[in-house]
């Protein structure tokens, strides 16, 4: 009588946990929550910073002023009277107590306006939510944007530039 050949059913479940001992390892590892969370802080940065180039280019543009001839836009005086930049952190966005950056910046400065990568809409000037906060120093004039909801806390409560 010849030996049967083939794996018998303890070598299979011995070979089938060994692959999701391992596969549980990896995906620890590799923990696509955690780089998940770190590319829509990446895009948070790209979009903070966007606007904010924006906005300094928009100042150069303007010699020195942020406003110029336009009513939608604030002037770089602080604090808030008016369309003027507010001296607290206020949303970016088309609603109610939000702030209007937009028709000031788009199409001239950037194609479509950055919003946060979870919580930000944009559709176009007139329905919009960056879900990013701008503000102006009453002392300094200089203005600062912030994206809030950050995923990854460790690194900083918020994305902050100012300039």
């Amino acid at each position: 009588m010849t030996p049967k050949k083939g794996f018998t059913l303890i070598e299979l479940l011995v070979v089938i946990g060994i692959i999701v001992i391992l596969m549980a390892a990896a995906i620890v590892a590799i923990n696509p929550f955690r780089q998940f969370a770190m590319a829509n802080n990446a895009a948070r940065w790209s979009g903070t910073t966007t606007i904010m180039n924006a906005i300094s280019q928009r100042i150069v543009d303007n010699k020195g002023k942020v406003n110029y001839d336009d009513p939608n836009f604030a002037v770089t005086d602080c604090p808030a009277t008016g369309d003027d930049i507010p001296t607290t952190a206020t949303v970016m966005g088309s609603g109610t107590g939000q702030y209007n950056i937009c028709s000031g910046l788009v199409p001239t400065y950037v194609g479509v306006l950055p919003q946060d990568p979870q919580t930000g809409s944009y559709t176009d000037c007139t329905t919009y939510n960056t879900a990013y906060n701008i503000s102006c120093n009453a002392t300094t004039k200089r203005i600062t944007i912030c994206a809030p909801d950050t995923q990854i806390p460790p690194e900083t409560a918020a994305i902050c530039i100012t300039r």
